[in-house]
C-alpha cells in the first residue's frame, strides 16, 4: 500500500521543522582545540645528533632514555627529555655530534 505524496509531505515537513528547532548540544557548542601533551618529567627536550653509522635509538638507550622521536632523514639523531646527568653522559660518548636544547627558531629579523 502506497501513501500519496499529499499525505506524506506534510508529516515529513513537520518532522524536519521539529528537528531544526532542537537546541545545539552543549558538548558540540564548546569544542576547544587540541590540548598539547605535557610530559610528566620536568626535564627539557634536547635534539641529539649522532654519526650516520650509529643507530640513534641505541645511543639513546646507552644513557637510559626513550626517544620522543628518532630522526633518520634531514637529521640523524633523536629528540628526548634529558636530565643534566644524561646530557653529561651523552657529551662524552664517541659518535655524538651535537646536543642542543629544543626551542623555537626565528629568522632574527623583523618587518
Amino acid at each position: 500500500m502506497r501513501l500519496p505524496l499529499s499525505r506524506v509531505l506534510p508529516v515529513a515537513l513537520a518532522v524536519l521543522a521539529a528537528v531544526a528547532c532542537l537546541p545545539v548540544s552543549a558538548a558540540t557548542a564548546s569544542v576547544r582545540g587540541p590540548v598539547p601533551y605535557v610530559f610528566p618529567v620536568d626535564h627539557p627536550t634536547y635534539i641529539v645528533t649522532v654519526r650516520r653509522d650509529l643507530d640513534p635509538a641505541e645511543v639513546a638507550g646507552l644513557v637510559g632514555v626513550t626517544p620522543v622521536h628518532v630522526f633518520r632523514s634531514a637529521l640523524h639523531g633523536f629528540a628526548a627529555r634529558l636530565s643534566p646527568a644524561q646530557v653529561a653522559a651523552l657529551e662524552v660518548l664517541p659518535g655524538v655530534e651535537s646536543i642542543e636544547e629544543d626551542g623555537t627558531a626565528s629568522p632574527g629579523w623583523t618587518f
